[in-house]
């Protein structure tokens, strides 16, 4: 059983800054990929940002020189640290990871429990 936990949530004004994190435990063999995804009332679900295990990122254009994603291996964690915040920046953020469990031959893709960002004046 694998399980990702996030925490971090909130309500910030435009322009503040709020740091997520999500844990991955249980019968992990390796983790691939990390990232973050949003999804906004009444909107599809966008890739935020990613990480590979040696560090390399990806962002989506809206939010790059704003948020950081950075991860501890030896934790198994991710981290996304969102400055300059922006209303259009609310929605609930979802922690991703391609695992592989002990004993299985496949990868496979999980999700944290999704977590509220509101930015509001």
């Amino acid at each position: 059983q694998v399980q990702l936990v996030e925490f971090g949530g909130g309500l910030v004004q435009p322009g503040g800054s709020l740091r997520l994190s999500c844990a991955a435990s249980g019968n992990i063999f390796r983790i691939n990929t990390m990232g973050w995804y949003r999804q906004a009332p009444g909107k599809e679900r966008e890739m935020v940002a990613t990480i590979t295990r040696d560090g390399s990122t990806n962002y989506v254009d809206s939010v790059k020189g704003r948020f950081t994603i950075s991860r501890d291996n030896a934790k198994n964690t991710v981290d996304l640290q969102m400055n300059s915040l922006k209303p259009e920046d609310t929605a609930v953020y979802y922690c991703n990871a391609l695992i592989v469990r002990q004993w299985s031959a496949y990868w496979h893709d999980y999700w944290g429990q999704g977590t509220q960002v509101t930015v509001s004046s």
